[in-house]
Parts: structure tokens; sequence; C-alpha cells
């Protein structure tokens, strides 16, 4: 999606407070879709996503440079671990996990664009209250910007665009969402993954790809 369309919201409530920087909930399980703006890029996923223990699932189908790739990922972030997963073959990976868990949040150093009303404010039911953010965020050893929305309530996710000197703009689109975990067994390695030996980290890995959750 290259042009996020909102009529602006018109009621004063909407208005009654400025909003500030605030964090997603700790537990949210839904889908997302991703794609770049030169369209080498594109996916759609699943993810259980807890920031108490610092856990995130990620069921993804992935389309790059015209290759398709399927991952399962569960990456653990106080034990440093990630976890490849192959249902299908009952095989595990496991890799060193060496970033850092970063919660769901708005930076507190964005700047409001302010509140915005997805469909109608013309009665109830038509309309998604969000509030939309900007700012700047240090990404390795280039500086990223970004454009956030999240919904002016519980501030859950609602679309995000990224951008970065690699990548060029990337946009992700948060969608069904669910507060708390709907199987909790998700986010807790499968017995089969029990024997698997932690190998050599990669450049390539997984962690690295998911960091634009």
């Amino acid at each position: 999606m290259r042009v996020l369309t909102v009529f602006v919201c018109l009621t004063a409530g909407c208005f009654a407070q400025k909003p500030q920087p605030c964090t997603s909930p700790p537990l949210l399980t839904g889908s997302l879709s991703l794609g770049s703006a030169d369209e080498k890029l594109g996916a759609y996923a699943k993810f259980n996503y807890d920031s108490l223990r610092e856990r995130i699932r990620l069921s993804e189908f992935t389309s790059y440079k015209n290759k398709t790739f399927q991952f399962d990922v569960l990456l653990l972030y106080k034990e440093g671990v990630m976890y490849e997963i192959d249902k299908t073959n009952q095989a595990c990976t496991k890799k060193p996990l060496s970033v850092d868990f970063n919660p769901l949040a708005i930076p507190t150093n964005a700047s409001l664009l302010g509140p915005a009303m997805l469909g109608s404010s013309s009665g109830p039911g038509n309309g998604l209250l969000v509030n939309t953010w900007v700012g700047k965020l240090q990404i390795k050893k280039e500086m990223a910007k970004y454009v956030t929305a999240v919904t002016g309530i519980e501030c859950i996710p609602v679309t995000t665009k990224f951008h970065t000197n690699t990548l060029g703009w990337v946009v992700t689109n948060f969608f069904n969402n669910v507060l708390g975990i709907t199987d909790p067994e998700l986010l807790i390695p499968p017995p089969f993954c029990e024997d698997a030996q932690l190998e050599e980290d990669d450049e390539r890995n997984a962690a690295n790809f998911f960091s634009l959750f």
C-alpha cells in the first residue's frame, strides 16, 4: 500500500486530550502483511507477541526477489536463542539471538502528526480512531525513518511505514489483532526441539529478517 487515505476526525472528543507516546498491550495475537515499495519483498505472517517474557512466534510466507520462502520462527530474547521450526519434518534449528528485545511501543521522542478516523465517523462501528506518529531511529549504522499509526485507546499497532537506505520504504499492516495469547504452546519450543544443538550465527538469519516486526 503506497498511499494511506484517511478522513480527519472532526468530532471534538478526538481532540479532548493530546495523545502521548504509548506502549502496546503486553500480550497480542494477530496477523500482519509486509511489503516493500520496490515490490521485491512481500510477506504475510501470523504472530504471537509476549513482551512480559520477551517471546515472539512468527509463522510467515514470504516472497523476496521472485523467490518464495516459508518461516516458522520462535524468538526467545531472554534466553538469547531462536528456533527455526519445521513441523512437517519434525525438525528444529537452534541459533543465537543477539539482538535486544524492543516492545511494541511509540518511542518517547516521536512526534505526533495527529488523530485520524479510518473509515467514517458518521456512526458507531463505521470507523477506527488512530494516532499517527513520525520519527527517526538508529538502526545499526544507519538512521531509519518511520510513520506509524496505533489505535487511540489500546495503542494496538495498525500500520507502520519504515525507511532505511538499505531497504527503502517497507510498509507493515497489522490486522485481526486479539488481546492475549490464544495458544500459549506456540511460545514454547516443541518437544522435537529439545535435542537441537546451538549453531553458529548467520547474518542472513531470521532474527535480522524479522526485525522488521
